[in-house]
């Protein structure tokens, strides 16, 4: 069992921790909001007032943060959880940002005699307590042994793509793909619907079809009824797709649909 820290603990990095918590790990957290945190608190998670205090705590940080803003917020600084790394540590970086942004923050945690890995994930908050969530991971090779172990006790299927940054390009890659797809089949329902086919059957047909990701399963009904609670909201959906823009300008690659759903 590893001395965990967790920055972050919003909708899925409070489920994480909690699944952390339960293989058996000590986890200390730090919430800009200690509120949130409470129901963590109670299950046995130890509360940090700074970053830097999490990372002083534990051998491995985990941080998921909105984006690449509240990442430099979380890590830079004298509170930052830079400040409190050193030699031996590890800092897993879960956050969707930007790679170059990632690849800056890992020299500098490089800098400590710690090291870092991105490593966001595939799925949803139903995924993630289904215990299916797949994460993708950036860093040195050795890194990525070492951590292993912890990330399964997170996901079943943990895959190393390359070197730091990487894993964020695999997940901005992955990503745009929720917001195209969505996309077409929303005007597939429309289409069916608007022929005379009520919508509950539209929705029930495309979810049972060829068409039938996942995702679509999974975000397909809620065409017909939202959730209370929105896990993931429009302007994470839109923080993705301008990722996924930033990154085909700068590699040359053409992102038609992507352009055209953003």
């Amino acid at each position: 069992m590893a001395k965990l820290g967790f920055i972050g603990l919003g909708t899925m990095g409070g489920q994480m921790a909690a699944r952390l918590l339960a293989k058996g790990h000590t986890v200390t957290g730090f919430n800009r909001t200690r509120s949130k945190a409470e129901w963590l608190v109670k299950k046995g998670m130890a509360l940090a007032q700074t970053p830097r205090e999490v990372a002083e705590a534990c051998d491995v940080v985990f941080a998921m943060v909105t984006n690449s803003a509240a990442l430099r917020g979380v890590a830079e600084g004298p509170d930052g959880l830079i400040a409190g790394m050193g030699p031996g540590k590890y800092f897993v970086d879960i956050s969707t940002v930007n790679p170059d942004l990632s690849r800056e923050i890992a020299e500098k945690v490089r800098a400590t005699g710690a090291d870092m890995i991105d490593s966001p994930v595939s799925g949803s908050v139903i995924t993630l307590q289904e215990g299916k969530l797949s994460l993708m991971v950036g860093g040195r090779s050795e890194t990525f042994e070492a951590l292993k172990p912890i990330l399964l006790d997170i996901g079943p299927k943990v895959t190393h793509v390359g070197g730091n940054g990487l894993a964020l390009s695999m997940k901005i890659a992955v990503n745009l793909s929720l917001a195209v797809q969505m996309l077409a089949f929303s005007e597939g329902v429309l289409l069916a619907e608007k022929s005379g086919i009520p919508r509950e059957t539209a929705v029930d047909v495309l979810c049972n079809s060829a068409i039938a990701s996942p995702m679509v399963k999974y975000r397909g009904p809620f065409v017909l009824q939202q959730p209370e609670e929105a896990w993931f909201d429009v302007n994470m959906m839109q923080k993705d797709m301008l990722l996924a823009m930033e990154l085909c300008r700068k590699l040359d690659v053409p992102l038609t649909t992507t352009a055209v759903t953003n």
